[in-house]
């Protein structure tokens, strides 16, 4: 069981209880122990949490306006969040900064994803490669650039990684410059003194470590050994989104004072933000994050030139076919379900939703220009209906369902326009929302 759906289950009993008491609070910190544990949180670590909060839990006094459950709850929630340390405000201004990490770390691909965030934040943004160990590692870096549409810096041939550092000092006008230095499979004197190196010429404004999240706590000690070289500013954790033991390396980082800056949580490059301990352990405990729902929906509508005047227009199944393109892009619906405080849909239901979305596309596809424009045309005649079905590999009824979605939507769009205190209710929702998303957030 993962981290969150065995946070979940623990507190389940809780909520669930028709009488917290002491006894309640003593077993769920049993529980709370066994699930962290389990999830590669160090041992030290899980004890004097569990104090914290069984302390925080009996002795603290309650909140006004919470009842008993609520209180428990929010010992969990306010001591998992110290735990796994503070929220991460990156600078939006002009720096360098110096990658540093292991092999296998991620660390390649998160100079993609960070020079597309602070792209996408208006910096330019350019990528040198000082990896003169790994084979391919000035092609791969290359590419990774290209895909950014950032400059790249380098020498294909180059073995002295310093000398690539001030070439592109030298040469770089860009607002953010981002650095890839090699990684060994152990931590070692060679790689301590090639970075020193590096960090002598560049004096960068950070120095972000990355490591994997399937390395547990061992992350912790990777921290302490790469700070021994030079002064870590901030820790970037990828994988966040396929391991069991991602509690354990945020843990483990927190413990050795060292900030997590950021996090991946998942392959494309904008599946990669800032660290906030309050919202990832908000996600774990199941609470929605709307925010972040809404920035993504928010970014991917400015990509899909979706604009609010649609509203005004006849919605037709062409804007529908849009609108299931953008929500593609939300990425997995496993983690859209987890933002909307859903994280325990069953895997199966998931798999579904996501095979829905296929179907529909080639069903949409499988339609004439005409037909997309005006779905009268296609509800209205069956040989239209059973000659999509076969052009998309689907069923008859499966274009029904598909129409019958579409029909909803269209509904739904229809009573937003017209109805005042329906569009008031959706935008206090929306508003409620992007706030504290807590029950107990003050």
């Amino acid at each position: 069981m993962d981290l969150g759906a065995g946070l979940r289950k623990a507190l389940a009993k809780i909520t669930g209880a028709a009488l917290v008491d002491e006894k309640a609070v003593k077993e769920l910190v049993k529980e709370l122990q066994r699930v962290l544990i389990a999830n590669d949180v160090e041992v030290k670590l899980v004890f004097e949490l569990s104090k914290r909060i069984e302390k925080e839990a009996l002795d603290r006094k309650q909140m006004k306006g919470l009842n008993t459950k609520e209180h428990v709850v929010k010992a969990v929630y306010d001591e998992l969040v110290a735990l796994m340390g503070e929220k991460h405000s990156p600078k939006i201004q002009k720096q360098r900064i110096l990658l540093l990490g292991l092999y296998g770390s991620g660390k390649t691909t998160t100079v993609g994803k960070l020079a597309h965030f602070y792209k996408k934040s208006g910096l330019t943004v350019g990528v040198v490669c000082c990896d003169v160990d790994r084979p391919a590692a000035y092609e791969q870096l290359q590419q990774i650039a290209e895909g950014a549409k950032v400059n790249f810096y380098g020498e294909k041939s180059g073995k002295d990684a310093a000398k690539i550092a001030r070439e592109a000092v030298a040469k770089a006008k860009e607002d953010v410059l981002i650095v890839d230095s090699a990684g060994r499979n152990a931590f070692s004197e060679e790689l301590k003194g090639e970075l020193k190196g590096i960090d002598d010429v560049l004096k960068p404004d950070e120095r972000f470590l990355v490591v994997s999240a399937d390395i547990g706590q061992v992350a912790g000690r990777q921290a302490r050994e790469f700070n021994s070289a030079v002064p870590v500013s901030g820790v970037i954790i990828t994988k966040m989104d396929g391991s069991g033991k991602g509690g354990g390396a945020l843990s483990s980082v927190g413990a050795t004072g060292a900030k997590v800056a950021f996090i991946g949580v998942g392959e494309k490059v904008g599946d990669f933000e800032p660290f906030d301990a309050k919202k990832y352990v908000g996600r774990l405990l199941g609470f929605p994050d709307l925010e972040a729902l809404m920035e993504k929906v928010k970014e991917i509508s400015e990509q899909e030139q979706l604009k609010p005047e649609m509203l005004e227009e006849k919605f037709t199944i062409k804007m529908f076919y849009e609108q299931l393109r953008a929500a593609k892009k939300l990425g997995p619906l496993k983690n859209v379900f987890s933002m909307l405080g859903m994280a325990d849909v069953p895997k199966e239901m998931m798999e579904q939703s996501e095979q829905k979305l296929k179907a529909y596309e080639c069903i949409i596809g499988s339609m004439t220009k005409q037909e997309r424009e005006d779905a009268d045309l296609v509800r209205k005649s069956k040989s239209r209906m059973e000659r999509i079905a076969r052009g998309s590999g689907t069923k008859p009824e499966d274009v029904r369902e598909l129409l019958a979605r579409f029909g909803q939507m269209e509904k739904m769009l229809k009573e937003f326009k017209h109805n005042r205190g329906f569009r008031k209710k959706m935008e206090h929702f929306m508003k409620k929302g992007g706030g504290a998303n807590m029950p107990f957030n003050q």
